[in-house]
């Protein structure tokens, strides 16, 4: 497989869907941890300010490209980029590959009644996943306490739906006491799998649009944060073009 790129200052790895489930997979067998992030527009942004955010990108083992923004942007500079590598479709193309290999997995995150509703969903999407635990995205006043659940429900494969950076803080953290072999933040998965919010139709994810789709259902929550990091994006890019120009 291809070697890591590095766009805009962060790592990733420039992997088809089916040659980051063929890794994770062949990591499993061997018995080595990997924890997983994938990197759209608005944490390329915010890790350019954040060297916590960053750090903890740049200590995972596998950095898919999610975002249609970075794809194309990291086209237009000369990265060699096969395809976008969605979340949510990585979530669960895992968990039919858990399903298959008998993997107890443990969710983490959201709310209460979300993640109740997550698991009830998924149960019946995947009767053969081992579901080894679950628990809602409130626990930041015993962190230890929380890894300790996950290690001793005896999950091999854990899952964390709490927004960036939490989530990739929390894995990087505590990864050594979770007792798990492959941990991925997952972002707002479980709203989309609860039903509490729906994912854009296809044609608006082919055209990158999936950010607009999200400030359509909550305006008030979510068109700052996309203003803010879309314009940035757009002066980071430019920056970049003209910089490799200009070199």
């Amino acid at each position: 497989m291809k070697e890591n790129i590095k766009f805009l200052g962060v790592s990733m790895h420039p992997w088809t869907m089916q040659e980051t489930i063929e890794e994770i997979a062949h990591r499993l067998d061997e018995g080595v941890f990997t924890q997983h992030v994938v990197v759209n527009v608005a944490k390329l942004v915010n890790s350019q300010n954040d060297n916590f955010l960053r750090e903890s990108i740049d200590s995972c083992h596998i950095i898919n490209i999610d975002g249609t923004g970075v794809v194309w942007g990291g086209r237009l500079v000369g990265h060699d980029i096969p395809e976008r590598v969605a979340g949510i479709d990585m979530f669960f193309e895992l968990l039919s590959l858990a399903s298959r290999r008998l993997e107890p997995v443990y969710l983490l995150g959201a709310q209460p009644e979300i993640i109740k509703e997550t698991v009830e969903k998924l149960r019946i999407t995947f009767p053969e996943l081992k579901i080894a635990g679950w628990h809602h995205g409130y626990f930041w006043d015993d962190e230890a306490a929380m890894a300790e659940e996950i290690m001793r429900s005896g999950a091999t494969m854990l899952f964390v739906a709490i927004s960036t950076p939490k989530k990739e803080l929390f894995i990087t953290r505590w990864r050594d006491k979770l007792g798990v072999k492959f941990a991925m933040g997952v972002g707002g998965t479980f709203d989309i799998v609860s039903g509490k919010t729906k994912r854009a139709p296809k044609l608006m994810q082919n055209f990158g649009l999936e950010w607009f789709y999200r400030v359509l259902q909550e305006p008030r929550r979510m068109w700052k944060r996309y203003l803010f990091t879309n314009t940035k994006f757009m002066f980071l890019l430019i920056k970049e073009i003209t910089g490799k120009i200009f070199k």
